[in-house]
C-alpha cells in the first residue's frame, strides 16, 4: 500500500471503529495538509472524541487505515504515536494532580530526552544537563500561556480556564508535528475564548504546528479554523471552509434538527 501524499501530514482511510453492535465512527476519510488549522465538528454524541482516540492509539479502527507523516500508525501505542509527533489534549481535563504545574510540563518532554536510570541515579553530567534544559523549557513554555509565576503551584490548584493553557502546554512539549486540541475553549469565558484563540493562530506559526481542533465554541471554529470537517453519528457530513460549512444545509439540519 502506498504512503500518503506527502503535503497530506495526516491521511485517515475508510476508519471505522464498532463498539459491540454500536458503530461510533464509519467509513471516515479525513486528510490534514501539513500546517493548517482544520476544525472537526458535529453535534453532541457524533464522534468526535472517539476520533481523536483513534488518532492517539487509544482505540484501533475496526476497519481502515491511518497514516501520518508517511507512516501506517496501525497497531502503534500511545506512546510510539506521541514520539512519531502527535500530542492531545483532553475533554475532560487531565492534569498529574500530584505534581506542580512546572512537573506537570517538564514530565512531557521526557519522551525527547536521551538520558538513562542510571544518569539519574548516580547524576551524571547528561542528566544534569538534560534536567535543566527540560525545566528551562518548561519555564519557556508556562511563560507563553501566562503561568510562569504559578509553577510551584498544585497543578490542580489552578482555576479552570488556566488548567486548560496548562494542558494545552504541556503537549506543546512533547515538540509535536500535529496538535489535537479537545474542546479547549470549554469553560472559558468570552475573553478568555478570544485570548485562546489568538494563542492558536500564533503556537501553530511560531512552532510550524499542524492543529485539529475539536470544539462546540462555533465563534472560535469560524473564528480560526481554514478547513472545517463535520461528522454526525460518525459519518462525514461535510467539509469546507468556513462560509461554506455555516450555509451547508445538512451542517444546519445535524445541528437544528430542521430540514
Amino acid at each position: 500500500m502506498a504512503s500518503p501524499v506527502s503535503s497530506v501530514l495526516l491521511d485517515v482511510r475508510e476508519v471505522t471503529r464498532r463498539f459491540g453492535g454500536l458503530t461510533a465512527v464509519k467509513h471516515l476519510n479525513l486528510q490534514v495538509a501539513a500546517g493548517t488549522l482544520y476544525g472537526l465538528i458535529g453535534p453532541n454524541g457524533a464522534g468526535k472524541t472517539t476520533v481523536f482516540n483513534l488518532l492517539t492509539g487509544v482505540y484501533a479502527p475496526s476497519e481502515g487505515d491511518i497514516w501520518f507523516d508517511g507512516r501506517r500508525m496501525h497497531g502503534q501505542r500511545p506512546w510510539q504515536i506521541a514520539t512519531h509527533g502527535i500530542a492531545r489534549t483532553f475533554q475532560n481535563i487531565r492534569l498529574f494532580a500530584d505534581m506542580t504545574v512546572l512537573e506537570n510540563v517538564m514530565t512531557a518532554q521526557h519522551l525527547r530526552t536521551s538520558q538513562m536510570i542510571g544518569d539519574a541515579i548516580i547524576g551524571s553530567r547528561r542528566h544534569h544537563r538534560e534536567e535543566r534544559e527540560t525545566r528551562d523549557r518548561a519555564r519557556h513554555l508556562l511563560a507563553i500561556f501566562g503561568l510562569e509565576a504559578l509553577a510551584d503551584e498544585p497543578a490542580t490548584s489552578l482555576p479552570y480556564g488556566s488548567q486548560r493553557r496548562l494542558e494545552i502546554a504541556r503537549a506543546l512539549a512533547t515538540s509535536p508535528k500535529l496538535l489535537l486540541l479537545d474542546e479547549p475553549a470549554a469553560g472559558m469565558n468570552p475573553q478568555e475564548s478570544v485570548a485562546l484563540m489568538d494563542t492558536i493562530r500564533w503556537i501553530r506559526d511560531e512552532f510550524s504546528l499542524t492543529i485539529l481542533l475539536v470544539e462546540h465554541n462555533m465563534k472560535v471554529v469560524m473564528g480560526i479554523c481554514e478547513t472545517i470537517h463535520v461528522i454526525d453519528h460518525g459519518e462525514s457530513i461535510a467539509t469546507g471552509s468556513p462560509a461554506d460549512i455555516q450555509a451547508n444545509p445538512r451542517v444546519i439540519e445535524a445541528y437544528l434538527g430542521v430540514g
